[in-house]
């Protein structure tokens, strides 16, 4: 079994400017807030987001200055409302967004899991998202007089997965509601594990297997704000406090006592 153990400031070094950034986790669930706190103190940008969902932890990017693209089918804080800084920034237009939905993120995994240069699919299909995303393509299929639409393969850089344990070779609990996370494991070009604990043997089934993984960094309450269902749930009141000091303007000084840890 090789060790994996790294500290978070080794692990948020394997991102370079420039990577396409896989985020695990959903909505404000299981989010890797930790990582992305010690990525924002590195100050490594030029980034493009990938995220089933983003989140906080995305918003945080964003604001900072770190995200140059963003590919997500939602950018939001769920019943605290929109995402404020992702907002902003897109109206404005100072960030790219490359519209996605579930199926073109799930067929675009597939493809680079497959090896294949694209997935095709029904979705799309008669609607105006072909119109803005001109490398989403029609093909036909060469056994029938159908044509389907070829979504482009996606391959991540690096994918950050926040579980709840894992063991020092990067086999991973998460712990339900998985996401795309194995899916990104698998994708990414290196994979790093954040965890609330690193042991020496899991109880029960990895749905993270470590022979993907890269690096593993112990970080408990990692998650945090965002829940790490059941050993700590959402904490509602400073997901608030994020949004009320971006709605009077004082994201900065937010950021700045979000990196103080």
């Amino acid at each position: 079994m090789t060790d994996k153990v790294m500290s978070v400031h080794e692990a948020a070094g394997l991102v370079r400017p420039g990577d396409t950034l896989g985020l695990g986790g959903m909505t404000l669930y299981r989010r890797p807030v930790a990582f992305v706190r010690e990525l924002i103190r590195q100050g490594t940008g030029d980034l493009t987001l990938l995220a089933l969902t983003a989140g906080y932890e995305s918003d945080l990017l964003v604001g900072a200055g770190l995200v140059r693209r963003v590919r997500t089918c939602y950018f939001g804080l769920e019943v605290f409302g929109l995402a404020p800084m992702f907002t902003k920034l897109a109206t404005a237009g100072e960030i790219k967004v490359i519209e996605e939905t579930e199926a073109s993120i799930a067929f675009g995994l597939r493809a680079a899991l497959a090896g294949v240069g694209f997935m095709p699919g029904q979705g799309w299909r008669e609607t105006d998202l072909l119109q803005v995303r001109p490398d989403v393509r029609l093909v036909d299929d060469p056994y029938s007089e159908r044509s389907y639409v070829a979504f482009p393969a996606i391959h991540p850089d690096v994918a950050v997965i926040h579980a709840r344990a894992a063991d020092r070779s990067g086999n991973a609990l998460l712990g339900g509601n998985l996401a795309v996370d194995w899916e990104l494991s698998l994708a990414a070009g290196k994979t790093i594990v954040t965890a609330e604990r690193v042991v020496e043997g899991l109880e029960g089934r990895a749905d993270i297997l470590g022979l993907y993984v890269n690096a593993v960094v112990e970080a408990p309450r990692g998650a945090h704000p965002t829940s790490c269902y059941p050993d700590y749930p959402l904490a509602s009141e400073e997901i608030l406090d994020y949004v009320e000091a971006c709605a009077v303007g004082r994201f900065d000084e937010y950021l700045e006592e979000f990196i103080k840890g």
